[in-house]
């Protein structure tokens, strides 16, 4: 019977307990296993998100705050004055100068930049002998800061004795007026922007055409597709998306250019008639000019809504041509 009863006798509480809190400490770690994966991704990007917070949001709030008011480098804050801002700026001539001037500049940069940027990363992915060499090379008007570079193709666009119409005199052609013809002007200032940022450009569309399969290239080629129909049928297609991005990026910068224009004339108002006058220009007029931070902020929100605009209306044309050609 001692036996038996030994037997039938349950367990008593002291083996139970270690049980419950190893279940308990498990189903923690677990949630804190689950936790690490669902905050960490969340944890390393925040540093990008804080610095933009404090370094972009804020200060495009601020500046939306102050173009609200009246607001003076000297006297500071003003009184608040609504949109009257805005209204003084839309009705001035000199906004849609800088306008026109803006949009003539970014169409003459941005367009040969992109076109003159994949042709030359195209020569780059050949089999070139010291490659290395040439694409360090491309990268090395982007370092070139640009006050020495507007300072050098000022000398270079120089009316009367530059080196451009010193060839041209040579040519037996009448030399061009750099300096005084509104599209001569901008015709100066773009080739400056092409020659900072075409290599930059290059380099991203060398990294996308190398990220091509070449057994694409390979059965290109058994089907009888030279170097010149494999560049437009394999090659361009597949940079649908890096031509994207570089248009978006090229359509921000250029409707922000500022350095080359600034430093294209002594003065720095963009010509005697402001020929070549950005809207970056007209809002340091505005602002360290005529000390009135209100109107220049206005100005400022302006161009942003318009980068915005155009940004988003390239992103969608490009979107719908990469779209139909993955259709076809």
């Amino acid at each position: 019977m001692a036996v038996t009863d030994r037997v039938q006798t349950p367990p008593s509480d002291t083996n139970q307990r270690p049980r419950t809190t190893h279940v308990k400490r498990l189903a923690f770690s677990q949630k804190v296993s689950t936790w690490d994966v669902k905050l960490s991704p969340y944890l390393y990007i925040s540093p990008f998100f804080l610095l933009f917070a404090i370094t972009g949001l804020f200060p495009l709030l601020y500046t939306a705050w102050v173009s609200l008011h009246e607001w003076n480098l000297i006297g500071g804050q003003g009184a608040f004055t609504g949109f009257e801002n805005f209204q003084f700026v839309l009705s001035q001539p000199f906004f849609w100068n800088a306008v026109g001037n803006t949009f003539s500049i970014f169409l003459l940069s941005s367009v040969p930049q992109v076109v003159l940027a994949i042709a030359i990363a195209a020569v780059l992915d050949a089999n070139l002998r010291a490659r290395t060499f040439w694409r360090m090379g491309v990268l090395v008007p982007f370092v070139v800061a640009p006050v020495a570079v507007g300072l050098i193709f000022n000398n270079l666009f120089a009316d009367q004795a530059g080196l451009f119409n010193e060839m041209l005199t040579g040519l037996g052609l009448e030399p061009v007026r750099w300096h005084a013809d509104s599209l001569a002007s901008h015709a100066a200032i773009a080739t400056m922007v092409n020659f900072r940022w075409t290599g930059y450009n290059a380099l991203i569309f060398l990294a996308a055409m190398q990220a091509v399969p070449r057994d694409v290239y390979e059965a290109a080629t058994i089907d009888g597709a030279g170097r010149l129909r494999q560049f437009f049928s394999v090659t361009v297609p597949m940079l649908r998306p890096t031509i994207i991005f570089v248009v978006i990026t090229a359509t921000i910068g250029g409707l922000q250019i500022f350095d080359e224009a600034r430093v294209f004339d002594q003065a720095g108002l963009g010509g005697a008639d402001r020929q070549w006058q950005t809207l970056t220009m007209y809002i340091w007029e505005l602002g360290w000019g005529q000390r009135n931070f209100g109107r220049a902020s206005a100005v400022a929100w302006l161009l942003f809504l318009i980068i915005i605009i155009i940004a988003m209306a390239n992103f969608l044309i490009t979107r719908r041509i990469a779209t139909q050609g993955g259709r076809r």
